[in-house]
């Protein structure tokens, strides 16, 4: 049995920008940049940051360049593909995406108007605006859960 699937859930790094091929279809690209948090043998809290390609076709890349912007959160969940190009120079070029199969956007930013983009007219006062929602960092070492113990 194969499988080729991938689950992402991270934050834009670009504004996505929809193009339409010369087949008529709309297709987006975008990097999305996701973090894990551990603690090593020593007890220091290290971070890492991961940077991915991916594209949208169709009806969700229209909705992703309508809506989102530079450090939204997205949930992506599609399938690895490898393509290969010549470049203009001659060189022989190679790049891993995620093609995109479903896509749930994240939680607004606080005083964002429709579109994704900031609201316009008076600011509000401190007092309420809201803080938009911040990822949940999963430390699967304070759960006392170790990668090498799952069955999978």
């Amino acid at each position: 049995m194969n499988l080729n699937k991938v689950f992402l859930i991270g934050r834009l790094t670009v504004d996505p920008e929809i193009r339409t091929i010369p087949s008529g279809d709309k297709v987006t690209s975008f990097g999305i940049a996701t973090n894990r948090t551990w603690t090593d043998k020593s007890g220091n809290r290290k971070e890492a940051t991961e940077f991915h390609n991916v594209v949208l076709w169709g009806r969700q890349a229209e909705i992703v360049s309508q809506f989102l912007k530079k450090g939204s959160i997205i949930f992506v969940e599609g399938r690895l593909q490898t393509r290969s190009w010549q470049g203009k120079d001659g060189v022989s070029r190679k790049t891993t995406e995620i093609i995109g199969e479903r896509v749930q956007l994240g939680p607004r930013a606080a005083g964002s108007g429709g579109e994704g983009r900031p609201a316009e007219g008076p600011a509000e006062a401190p007092e309420s605006v809201e803080k938009p929602e911040e990822m949940p960092v999963i430390d699967l070492d304070e759960e006392g859960i170790k990668p090498e113990d799952l069955p999978f």
